[in-house]
């Protein structure tokens, strides 16, 4: 069923579900997420003391102007979990991390540069004195690694510096492999791409594992789509329809009902013969936009759009603003977020689901009066997690630091730690970072 959000425009073509189709469509739970060993799973195995045990981790912190200060180190926290578990079995713990974009080339500071600004705090997260290498390969980590007693934690240099990383290269591959025999994965922000530190390891270790992290990661977001408590409501947002395109086909196949914010709406918009004025537009996925409003109708699927916007005359924070019904746009202005008749007819939608996912923010919300559309939704999930055990997930990127930002963070189910990876997983994707891990 595509709708928009309000029964004043009544006039778009709709038909309703019989009662009871939406429990026809039936799901699995992937063997990604069940059949992967974890870490508990690995020290069951194994004997971990005394053992070297290399731990994939998302070290991309960001970095204050003087390129030495983590001002969010949310990142760094996230893998205490896993690596403090290892440390508690008597293993001993080597990082390894890409930071940035360095593209091959060895950057000395900054985003793209060493890892020496995170030891600090990670001596502080892990209790330990954290030792730092300059490579992650060669002659010199491997002796470093060799001599780590029970408990030590080693961080190996930025691996982008290598250009193969990003390819996949076996040499990388081997090269970490020699320093130790097993492996953890605890990277969910990466575990989309197939890189040496991410999966080409996995082929040359005696096992590999998901960590906490990962191994959560892929329970929420996975059981979410696949088995989840419904209704099952999707919230996507964002600026652009043509990076969420693959994730609304895949939601529309297990969605009770799907809730569009952001600046992607103008396309729709546009495909529905709507004046969307000096809004952002595709041009080139207004046909698309068409058909997924076709293959919501064809499903039974509730598709809901925005009724009314809050629009600007300027892309600023001081802009002149106006709240206008979405089919009363016109001139030099455009839309930078939902309307408060949207956000009534999104909470009507989010109190009836038992599972609600969130990828993406509802408009320009990092700019004051553009930012009320995306923290009501971000109260929304809150409440319905506070008040009726609803499982609220929001899904990585923009979502994460506006409901971070609106002091939210841990009112709802489950944060995502990945953006990319959140995404491919939502579309059903195998991420090669889990395909890599051993079977149980």
């Amino acid at each position: 069923m595509f709708a928009l959000a309000s029964s004043s425009l009544g006039r778009v073509a709709s038909r309703r579900i019989a009662a009871g189709a939406s429990s026809e469509r039936l799901f699995h739970a992937s063997s990604a997420a069940l059949e992967k060993l974890n870490v508990e799973g690995l020290a069951e195995r194994v004997n971990l003391e005394g053992q070297n045990v290399l731990m994939r981790v998302d070290l991309n912190v960001p970095l204050a102007k003087d390129d030495v200060t983590v001002t969010d180190d949310t990142r760094l926290r996230a893998i205490v979990p896993t690596a403090k578990f290892l440390l508690d079995k008597g293993a001993n713990v080597i990082l390894c991390s890409h930071f940035g974009r360095p593209k091959g080339e060895i950057v000395e500071t900054g985003k793209n540069g060493r890892l020496n600004p995170v030891v600090p705090r990670l001596n502080e997260l892990l209790g330990v004195n954290v030792t730092k290498v300059d490579d992650c390969i060669g002659p010199d980590v491997e002796d470093a690694a060799s001599h780590l007693t029970k408990g030590d934690v080693l961080l190996l240099e930025n691996t982008r510096f290598y250009a193969g990383e990003t390819k996949n290269d076996s040499t990388l591959s081997e090269g970490l492999g020699k320093l130790a025999d097993y492996f953890v994965m605890d990277a969910f922000g990466t575990a989309h791409r197939a890189h040496s530190s991410t999966a080409g390891v996995a082929d040359h270790v005696e096992l590999s594992a998901a960590g906490y992290l990962l191994d959560k990661e892929l329970k929420y977001l996975k059981g979410a789509v696949d088995s989840p408590n419904r209704p099952l409501c999707a919230i996507v947002g964002g600026a652009k329809v043509s990076t969420k395109i693959p994730v609304i086909e895949s939601l529309l196949d297990k969605c009770d009902s799907v809730l569009l914010g952001g600046g992607m709406i103008f396309t729709f918009y546009k495909a529905l013969g709507y004046d969307i004025g000096a809004s952002l537009v595709e041009d080139d996925m207004v046909q698309l936009a068409s058909d997924l409003m076709k293959k919501a109708e064809e499903k039974g699927v509730k598709l809901v759009l925005p009724t009314d916007v809050v629009l600007a005359d300027d892309f600023s924070a001081d802009a002149n603003t106006a709240i206008a019904n979405a089919t009363e746009i016109s001139g030099d202005w455009r839309g930078l977020d939902i309307g408060p008749e949207t956000m009534e007819t999104f909470r009507e939608e989010i109190a009836k689901s038992n599972t609600i996912v969130w990828n993406g923010p509802m408009g320009v919300f990092e700019m004051e009066p553009f930012a009320a559309g995306t923290v009501g939704v971000a109260e929304m999930l809150a409440e319905a997690t506070a008040e009726r055990g609803a499982v609220t997930i929001v899904g990585g990127g923009d979502s994460v630091a506006a409901i971070n930002k609106a002091g939210l963070g841990d009112k709802v189910s489950h944060i995502s730690t990945g953006g990319g990876a959140s995404l491919e997983l939502l579309e059903g994707k195998v991420l090669p970072g889990v395909a890599a891990l051993t079977e149980v």
